[in-house]
C-alpha cells in the first residue's frame, strides 16, 4: 500500500512539473525576428547574413531571406519579398544594389534615380504595413582597388538609399561607407582574408569568407544599434 501511495504521489509530482513547464513555455514571449532582405553579399554561404544571426541573443531570430543574383526588382518578381514579409518579422533589413547596376540585364536592372528609390520606397511602405520596422542598408562595396583605393562604383546606388532613408525617415546603415573606410585601411594585402576562392582557384572580391562575414556583420549589428538603440538588447555582445 505505501509503494503505491509512494508511486501515485511521483506520477503526481511529475505530471505537476511537465504542466507547469508547458505553462511557462505557453506564457513565454515569442522571439523578435530580423528578416534580412538583400542579394548574395547577404545571403548564406556567401554574405554577412549568418554571422549576423550569430550575434542575436536568445530573445531574437534571424531569417534570411536573401539570395544570390537578386536586385531589388528581381526579389519582388520572384516572391522573395513576399517570403520576408509573410515571416511577419519586427524588423526587415534590406540591402540591394549590387545587382541593380547596369549589364545585369532587364530582369535586374534599376535606374538609382528612378526606378531603383522607387522600389525601395515600396519596401519600405510593405514593410510598415506589416507592423514591421525597415532599415535600409547600402550596398557593401567591392574589394577592388585602384592605387590603393576602392572604386566607387556602387556610389549611385548607395546614394540612392541615403536618399529614401531622408525622406521616408527610415533608420540606414552606410555599409558602403564603412566598408571603404575599412577596406582602405587594410588595404588589398589586409582584406585578402575576406575573400573566397572561386571555383578556377581565384579570389572573389565581390563575396566574403567567414572572416569576412563576420567582419561586415560586426560593422551592420554596431551601426544597427546606434540607427535603432531599442534593438541593443537582442546581442549577445551589445555591440555599440
Amino acid at each position: 500500500m505505501k509503494r503505491l501511495l509512494l508511486s501515485f504521489l511521483l506520477t503526481a509530482a511529475f505530471l505537476s512539473v511537465q504542466t507547469s513547464a508547458l505553462a511557462v513555455e505557453e506564457n513565454a514571449s515569442p522571439k523578435v525576428r530580423f528578416a534580412l532582405a538583400g542579394d548574395s553579399t547577404v545571403a548564406e554561404n556567401s554574405g554577412w547574413g549568418p554571422a549576423f544571426a550569430k550575434l542575436l541573443a536568445p530573445t531574437a531570430e534571424c531569417l534570411n531571406f536573401a539570395r544570390g543574383g537578386q536586385s531589388s526588382k528581381s526579389f519582388r518578381d520572384s516572391k522573395n519579398w513576399q517570403k520576408a514579409l509573410d515571416s511577419k518579422p519586427n524588423y526587415i533589413l534590406i540591402q540591394f544594389g549590387h545587382n541593380d547596376q547596369p549589364g545585369k540585364g532587364p530582369n535586374r536592372e534599376t535606374d538609382p534615380k528612378t526606378t531603383y528609390p522607387e522600389n525601395l520606397s515600396r519596401f519600405v511602405d510593405e514593410a510598415r504595413a506589416i507592423g514591421a520596422e525597415p532599415v535600409l542598408i547600402t550596398s557593401m562595396a567591392r574589394r577592388t582597388f585602384d592605387n590603393g583605393k576602392i572604386r566607387h562604383d556602387l556610389e549611385p546606388y548607395a546614394e540612392a538609399v541615403r536618399k529614401v532613408a531622408e525622406e521616408k525617415k527610415v533608420p540606414i546603415i552606410d555599409l558602403n561607407a564603412r566598408s571603404i573606410a575599412l577596406l582602405e585601411k587594410l588595404g588589398p594585402e589586409g582584406t585578402k582574408p575576406f575573400d573566397p576562392v572561386t571555383k578556377d582557384g581565384r579570389p572573389d572580391h565581390t563575396h566574403l569568407s567567414p572572416r569576412g562575414g563576420e567582419v561586415m556583420a560586426q560593422i551592420v549589428a554596431e551601426d544597427l544599434v546606434k540607427v535603432l538603440s531599442k534593438v541593443k538588447p537582442y546581442f549577445t555582445q551589445n555591440p555599440s
